[in-house]
């Protein structure tokens, strides 16, 4: 408390040199003339030195004082700096933003974080992995998630949802039939790793007219990654759900084909995760306002779309 003390005498004797009299300087420190003589006194006091000579006219700095006030103006100068450095970091994004993702929504915050490019003091990286990574250890700034959370001690924040398509390729249809309806999913070969909301060999499906089937599938071959499950999809090794930009880019080029377009899996929620509360630097600020401006400008898109 002493070395507070110390610092604000010393940022008193600052601004009275700077203003040149005392009631200049309480003017500004919005103090009055006697609490600013307060602290000079103390100052002087503390350090065993006059600082200043007073007069009725003027105040000059002695000897001690010339020497003396540089260092304090060097306090205050670097005091101003931390401030205005805190104000940017408050109110322009700058610094380094880090986005936690799963592989699949690469082409979503390329697209939607389009607008940070015009800030050149903000560099972006991105974390893509289909694994939950640690966010405190990685210094993750926000985390994108689907489904359903685990109870955490992070912050969520709902940012949409998102819909998904069965699909396979053309030679696996070609070879094993169409699905014409839901139960005949059970006779087909699935990719398994996605982001269905039931059991791991359950798929829960509902039509436009409001019909929900649950249909028993068999996994024929597993990936932990969206990469590989597209690969294992555009070489016929059974039906998967479109989850990346790529199984959407197959979608279009014919790679891939939808299967049994009427019927659609539960949209699954996607949300930001932040892993601290409370007021959150202008980067953050500025990229879950985007990110959050995509999804209510393109609800239950496919996604990776």
């Amino acid at each position: 408390m002493a070395q507070m003390d110390q610092l604000k005498r010393m940022a008193v004797f600052a601004e009275v040199v700077a203003t040149g009299s005392l009631s200049a300087a309480a003017r500004q420190l919005q103090m009055t003339p006697s609490a600013v003589s307060q602290h000079l006194r103390q100052l002087e006091s503390a350090l065993g030195l006059a600082l200043l000579h007073r007069s009725t006219r003027k105040l000059t700095l002695t000897e001690a004082g010339e020497r003396y006030i540089e260092g304090c103006r060097a306090m205050v100068a670097a005091a101003r700096s931390a401030d205005q450095a805190l104000a940017r970091h408050r109110d322009e994004p700058e610094g380094e933003l880090r986005i936690a993702a799963p592989i699949g929504m690469g082409g979503l915050l390329a697209q939607a974080l389009a607008p940070l490019r015009q800030h050149p003091r903000l560099t972006l990286r991105l974390l893509l992995d289909d694994a939950l990574i640690d966010l405190i250890e990685e210094r993750v700034d926000i985390a994108l998630r689907a489904g359903k959370l685990p109870d955490s001690s992070l912050v969520a924040r709902k940012l949409g949802s998102m819909a998904a398509q069965m699909c396979a390729a053309p030679a696996y249809l070609a070879e094993r039939g169409w699905p014409q309806q839901p139960q005949d999913l059970a006779a087909h070969d699935w990719l398994g790793g996605r982001p269905s909301t039931g059991g791991d060999d359950n798929l829960l499906l509902h039509n436009a007219a409001g019909d929900e089937v649950a249909v028993q599938v068999h996994s024929r071959a597993h990936a932990s990654q969206v990469t590989a499950l597209h690969a294992l999809c555009v070489a016929g090794w059974g039906i998967s759900v479109v989850v990346s930009d790529d199984d959407r880019r197959a979608l279009v080029d014919g790679r891939l084909l939808p299967v049994l377009p009427g019927w659609q899996l539960p949209v699954m929620p996607i949300y930001a995760i932040t892993p601290r509360r409370g007021e959150q630097p202008a980067k953050v600020r500025h990229a879950l306002a985007l990110l959050t401006a995509h999804f209510e400008q393109a609800p239950k898109q496919l996604l990776g779309s």
